[in-house]
């Protein structure tokens, strides 16, 4: 009750869905509790990996037996670029003998052969070859280094493509987990919204408060009823019982 004399009323509105709608309305609610109750959804029950085909699985044990074996061309390689550097490449002193032979006839035909001058002519003749040589060795040992890893890279390969589907075959099995923990929440949620029929097609209850003020009813159904008095030629006494009549229909109201 306020201070001028007003009060409060609550007006409740029902509504249902229409007579028509109510057995399709109880078919689904009973469909969506039968839902809810079984085991469904259900998450895929095979490997939802692609395991490796046997050619794939037979070339990864085969990289991985040579690679554990070891190539024999790695240390041959490395041992010869080592010797190129060096100058001890039995190949390589062979390879020299033209030029040496060559370098050697000027001093064989003057008779001059183990001097130092045939020794000079010697050394000035190889010595840009196997300068070359160490050249082409050192700008080869870089590449020879990294060839010694060969074997190595190739293992590493072969586990890091069985990490990748040890990986995979993780990521399924935690996907599989949060889908069953997840479940039944959302089984629940899916049952709500049926039962609901999404947006309360099963109807609902409002309730909405209203304020009435008799004082102020009373004076406007006066007023209201005086007014149609003096619209009928009424005055004065006669006029009366409207004025009142008016005001209490306008009090109740």
């Amino acid at each position: 009750m306020s201070k001028g004399g007003g009060s409060q009323r609550t007006i409740t509105q029902t509504t249902a869905p229409s007579a028509f709608a109510q057995p399709f309305l109880e078919y689904g609610m009973q469909e969506a509790k039968d839902l809810y109750q079984s085991a469904r959804p259900q998450y895929y029950p095979k490997s939802t990996v692609v395991g490796f085909s046997p050619e794939t699985q037979m070339a990864l044990s085969g990289y991985r037996s040579a690679a554990a074996a070891g190539s024999p061309m790695i240390p041959a390689v490395q041992q010869a670029v080592m010797q190129n550097l060096t100058g001890t490449n039995p190949l390589f002193q062979q390879a020299l003998q033209p030029t040496i032979q060559q370098a050697m006839q000027p001093a064989q035909s003057t008779g001059r052969y183990g001097s130092g001058y045939a020794q000079k002519a010697v050394a000035e003749a190889v010595a840009p070859l196997v300068y070359q040589a160490q050249q082409a060795a050192i700008q080869q040992a870089p590449m020879a280094r990294e060839f010694g890893f060969a074997d190595l890279q190739t293992l590493a390969q072969v586990g890091a493509a069985r990490e990748a589907q040890e990986q995979a075959e993780l990521a399924a099995d935690i996907e599989r987990f949060q889908f069953e923990e997840a479940r039944p929440a959302q089984k629940l949620a899916d049952y709500l919204t049926m039962v609901q029929g999404g947006s309360g097609a099963l109807g609902g209850r409002t309730m909405t408060p209203q304020f009435r003020n008799p004082a102020l009813g009373f004076l406007s159904g006066g007023l209201a009823g005086a007014q149609g008095a003096s619209f009928m030629g009424l005055k004065g006494a006669e006029a009366s019982p409207y004025a009142l009549g008016g005001a209490l229909l306008g009090g109740l109201a």
